[in-house]
Order: structure tokens, then sequence, then C-alpha cells
């Protein structure tokens, strides 16, 4: 007896572990439905509300315990990320999954007048939706990133069709679409008639999202459409300072801005707007360590973290993450073209509030200002820090050494005990002999 209920636990164990796996292995139907109200996406013949954000790397079970329940990634060739694992952590965590295959683009080199070419990253792709063409985690498949980007040659646009049609060949189960950096209506129109067979177009915008409403309005666009990269002020839309560099909002800033772009832009859109994907869930270096990224490099999440939670489930997190009020150096904020004596030693400053009452702790940080000139969400290095030039890196209040003149920018980050950071910066300039680019 006891044999026989051995064998028996160890087949319901087997059986248990194949519907698991053949339940990851169901695709679930997606498709967008035409309502009195405008469009919504149905998935599995229910209406899905997509509460997104953009992720590179598994950080799936924090997204998910903020309320997030679908991640847009633009590669299945991600370094450092296994897709299949993606998907996986995904599907078990209940989070869907916008696909991107990583068509490259021509600021990239890619010719697409060359049909071998065009038809060999064909066939790389074809392989990819084959793999992953039946995961339940998958919503829809994303073609390309911004292929408009500093780009000439429309047949970019030819070759998204193709990959679409391949698409709906394999896969019956998943819509499937193509970004565009910004709302441009000469691109769209390239779009549309170059590529009939997307079943929508994703914009990505930032500081000009403000003006989306009235971009839509004015050029009549009624079509469904989901916003695929949203967030802060970008570096190329905010101010400079007298020599060049771009201000950063600080955290706390940020946090405003995703929760008023929520709140006044995407949420009344409902109808026309399939879904958003705030941008970024990760940390990445683009202009600085922290402009984009709703995590910082060790992994801390920001205040953007709890606006998201909220904009997503109506609550705040149960611990808020400490709050920024101002930043200066030298009695100057970054808006104010701040400049330093080489060798000189001038107070650096923050004051944060913590919602909590939790201690904070702080971090200072000296960096170069970066020389990239990069666009499109493009590869920089991580910037160098520079050590010595901080009398009290771990206080509220520091002294820094000014360096050598050149062009540089002071980093401060505040933590509370359960890894919420809030952050900021200061663009400067050192004077005095030659300037260092």
């Amino acid at each position: 007896m006891r044999y026989l209920l051995f064998i028996i636990t160890i087949l319901c164990l087997m059986t248990a572990c194949s519907t698991e796996s053949d339940d990851a292995n169901s695709p679930v139907k997606v498709e967008i439905q035409k309502t009195e109200a405008g469009y919504r996406l149905l998935r599995g013949g229910e209406a899905y509300a997509v509460r997104g954000a953009g992720m590179a790397v598994d950080d799936i079970e924090r997204f998910a315990a903020s309320g997030g329940n679908s991640i847009r990634n633009w590669s299945t060739m991600q370094p450092g990320q296994d897709t299949q694992e993606l998907l996986d952590s995904a599907h078990a965590h209940g989070v869907t999954v916008a696909l991107g295959l990583p068509m490259v683009p021509e600021r990239h080199g890619f010719d697409y007048d060359d049909p071998d070419a065009v038809a060999a990253q064909l066939e790389l792709l074809r392989g990819e939706v084959l793999k992953y063409r039946r995961h339940a985690a998958v919503l829809v498949w994303v073609i390309g990133n911004e292929l408009n980007h500093d780009y000439e040659n429309p047949r970019v646009y030819d070759a998204v069709n193709d990959v679409a049609e391949m698409i709906h060949e394999l896969d019956p189960y998943h819509p499937t679409t193509s970004t565009t950096s910004g709302f441009k209506p000469d691109v769209i129109a390239e779009v549309v008639a170059r590529a009939p067979a997307l079943d929508f177009i994703s914009f990505q915008m930032y500081g000009s999202l403000f003006r989306f409403t009235d971009r839509l309005a004015e050029t009549g666009f009624d079509a469904p459409f989901v916003v695929t990269e949203w967030g802060t002020i970008g570096y190329w839309e905010t101010e400079t300072t007298d020599w060049g560099a771009p201000v950063e909002l600080h955290s706390s800033e940020k946090a405003n801005t995703f929760l008023t772009a929520y709140r006044d832009i995407l949420a009344p859109l409902d109808g026309q707007l399939l879904g958003s994907y705030a941008f970024y869930w990760g940390q990445k270096q683009e202009r600085t360590p922290t402009w984009f990224g709703m995590l910082t490099e060790d992994g801390n999440l920001t205040e953007v973290v709890d606006v998201m939670q909220y904009s997503w489930t109506g609550e705040w997190p149960e611990n808020r993450t400490p709050r920024v009020a101002a930043m200066l150096l030298d009695g100057k904020s970054a808006w104010d073209n701040v400049r330093l004596a080489a060798d000189e030693t001038y107070e650096a400053f923050i004051d944060v509030l913590d919602p909590d009452d939790d201690a904070v702790s702080y971090r200072w940080e000296l960096k170069p200002e970066s020389t990239a000139t990069s666009g499109g969400g493009d590869y920089e290095e991580p910037l160098t820090t520079l050590k010595g030039f901080l009398s009290d890196p771990g206080a509220a209040k520091t002294m820094l050494k000014s360096p050598a003149p050149g062009k540089y920018r002071l980093f401060a980050y505040a933590t509370d005990a359960r890894g919420r950071v809030a952050h900021a910066n200061i663009p400067f300039l050192v004077e005095g002999g030659t300037v260092l680019e």
C-alpha cells in the first residue's frame, strides 16, 4: 500500500509539473477590440489594462509587488538576461511581456537597401519568434525600437512590414507594433503606408508627452496606440548651463513629473491608449547614472516607484521614499550656472525629508561631466568617480575641494534603511587656466 501511495504521489507531482509547464507554454490570445468608447486590449477574452514599465534585466518580483503587471524589453538577445528565464519569471508573477525584436537601426550602419542583409535579419528574427511565440507571458511583439531616430531611408518600414507579416504567419495569438521616437505625423504616415501589417503604432515621449493631447487633436490621429516609453524630462529637452551641461531634475521633481504625466495626460486617453510603459525600471548611464532609472546603481528604489505604485494601485507604499527639498553647492542650485575657482573649498548640502521619519544615510560622488554625444538610448560608458575631493561624503553637508579646471557634476544620495533612495546632482564649471574637457 505504501508503495502504491508513493507511486500515486510521484504521478501527481509529475502531473503538476507538466501542467505548470504546459500552462507557461500555452499562448494567451491578445487582440484589440473596438467598442463604443474607443479601443481596448483583450487578453484571453477579457479586458487587460496595462500597468507597465520598461525593464531589461529581471526585477519582476519587486515590480509586481509595486502593482505593475506588464514589462516591455528591447531585445530577445539582451546581454546578461536570458529571455526564456525573463518570460518564466514574468509568468510566475502574473506579469506579461511586450517582447522586443532587435531590428538594427540605420544609425548603427544597417543598409535597408541591401536585400541580402534585410533577408538575413528577417530570418534571424524568425528564429526568435519561433522560440517564444507560445509562451503565456508574451503580450505583444515590439518590432525594433525608434527606427526613425536619425534615419534617412524609409525602406526600414518595408522591412518592419516583412517582420510583422512573418509574425502573423507564425503566431496568430499576439499583435505586432513598432515604436517611434516622438509623435511625428510624417513618420506616422510613412509607417502606415509601408507597414500596414502592424496592428498598431507605439510612441515614445518624455517632455513632449505634455503636448501629446494637443498634438492628437491637431492631427486627428484616432487609431489605437501604446506609449512604450515615457518618463522624466529628457536631457535633450531640459535647460542647459552656459557651458552646455543639461540640468537634471532631482528625484522628487521626477516623481512629480511622472505623477502629473500619468494623471493628466495618459489616464484621460483611455479608449485610444491601449497601455503605457514607464521608463525605466532599472539603471543605466545616459548622460548621468541617474537620469532615467527608477533604480540606482546599487538597486535601490527611487521616489518614482512610489508614484507608479500609487498610479497603478491607488495606494502609496507602506514605506515612503525620502524626498529632496533642495541641493546646493556654494549656495547655488543646479539651475544657477555654478562656477568655482580651482583649488578652493566650497560647501555642498542636500536637504532631504523622510515621510516616515526614518534615519537617512548619505553618499556624495564627484564625476566628470559626460562627453557623450550619442542618442536614442545608445550605450554610454559609465563615468569615473573622482576620489579625494570631498571632506565628509557620508553626511548631509560636505566640503568640496575643487579639482582642476573643467566640467564636473556633484551627486548626492540619501537612503533610508529599507532601500529607498533620494538623489540630486549639480553640474559645475571649475575656472582658472585651461579647462579640461
